[in-house]
């Protein structure tokens, strides 16, 4: 940018299936004064530079994960990514790794939502409904704590090597933490076929507790720690 104060160069995955041709990589000199995450660079490319520039994004606030990319080697949102966060010298930003792309840094995760509606993520019950207002004591309600706030941003699943080698059957680290936060809910009544479902040798036990889905989490969470507790009750249910 001409007259740019703080210039900084950022590399960013472009690819538009309208145009045709090969992915390719645009360098932007981009000055940074006033910025603090990189979504807010992203924005200005697209304002100020490049308007054909693609990518999502909405609350800005980290909680929809609608900014998820690969910023420098990292699966994370770039709306709660900080500039000071990142090392000296040009920023890479690619989509999502392993994931069809629809165009430049947005990723096509279909498969991954239908994955996660095929683990039934509501409360789901046997008895009437209406019949009764279900309570849940504030120790069972701390049982959900570091579950019920995944956001769905597939940083985990997409950094997780065994969902790149079985994405069609492995259900990946996002929705088997989610699979998790239902089974724990202390409201929920269908434990057993929730359990009967996951027992499969791919849905569940692909995974073989890499610890990139923890490494990566944008939120602080652990799937990794939730598949295992998954993996547990189903020892247990055999003893």
């Amino acid at each position: 940018m001409p007259g740019a104060k703080n210039a900084r160069s950022f590399r960013v995955y472009r690819w538009d299936p309208d145009v045709g041709g090969n992915p390719r990589v645009d360098t932007y000199e981009v000055d940074v004064a006033g910025s603090t995450m990189v979504l807010d660079i992203l924005l200005k490319i697209k304002n100020e530079i490049d308007p054909t520039l693609t990518l999502r994004r909405s609350c800005r606030e980290g909680v929809c994960g609608s900014c998820a990319m690969n910023i420098d080697g990292e699966n994370t949102l770039a709306c709660t990514k900080g500039l000071d966060e990142l090392p000296q010298g040009v920023v890479s930003v690619y989509p999502l790794p392993h994931m069809p792309v629809v165009k430049d840094l947005v990723s096509d995760l279909t498969h991954l939502y239908a994955q996660y509606a095929s683990i039934k993520p509501w409360v789901q019950t046997k008895s009437v409904p209406g019949t009764r207002e279900r309570l849940q004591s504030p120790e069972d309600r701390e049982k959900l704590d570091g579950l019920y706030e995944c956001i769905l941003c597939a940083c985990c699943t997409t950094a997780c090597p065994s969902s790149w080698w079985n994405p069609d059957r492995f259900l990946g680290p996002m929705v088997l933490l989610q699979a998790y936060r239902w089974i724990a809910d202390s409201r929920d009544e269908a434990t057993g076929e929730r359990l009967d479902d996951l027992e499969d040798p791919f849905k569940l036990y692909r995974c073989h507790t890499i610890m990139n889905c923890t490494n990566t989490c944008p939120k602080g969470l652990n799937p990794a720690k939730a598949i295992s507790e998954i993996k547990q009750l189903m020892i247990n249910r055999t003893v």
